[in-house]
């Protein structure tokens, strides 16, 4: 008898994994992130995975190809790679959608958003595990993967978010 896999099965599995493993993702304060599905049921492991490998892309301006990318642009491909398209090109838009979470409920896929000056969010990177996010910066710059702790993005992360 073959027994099928769901996405739930899988990611239980992929939850029960950390906790065998002793992978102590509490005490990082982070969730396991095998365990999330965004709009429409989107597997955010999948939305982590296609931001990871856009990483080295060139930022280009209202760019959503890997040609280039804005911040915005970045989140709206690798949702749209992962089943979730007609994502609004925006960062503002986007933290409008997207739910409260916090730092310690992270999971894969989720956004995190930037406040670079005054009050209004104006940039938003993709959460992909290990305190860190994948961003395309700014012109002249890559696509990068940037730690919580960096000197620049670290304080300016103000909101993390979560796409239901």
């Amino acid at each position: 008898m073959r027994v099928r896999s769901s996405p739930l099965t899988a990611n239980f599995v992929r939850c029960f994994a950390c906790a065998v493993l002793g992978i102590a993702y509490a005490a990082l304060g982070i969730a396991c992130a095998g365990n999330g599905t965004g709009p429409g049921g989107v597997d955010l492991r999948t939305v982590a995975d296609t931001a990871r490998g856009m990483v080295g892309a060139p930022y280009r301006y209202g760019g959503s190809t890997p040609r280039g990318f804005d911040c915005s642009g970045l989140v709206v491909y690798s949702y749209a790679q992962a089943g979730a398209p007609g994502l609004p090109h925006s960062a503002r838009a986007l933290e409008r959608r997207a739910q409260p979470v916090g730092i310690s409920k992270l999971r894969l896929g989720d956004l995190l958003f930037f406040r670079l000056d005054g009050k209004k969010t104006t940039h938003v990177g993709i959460y992909v595990g290990d305190r860190s996010f994948v961003h395309a910066p700014s012109s002249g710059k890559k696509v990068e993967r940037v730690s919580f702790d960096h000197i620049y993005w670290g304080p300016r992360l103000k909101y993390a978010g979560r796409l239901e």
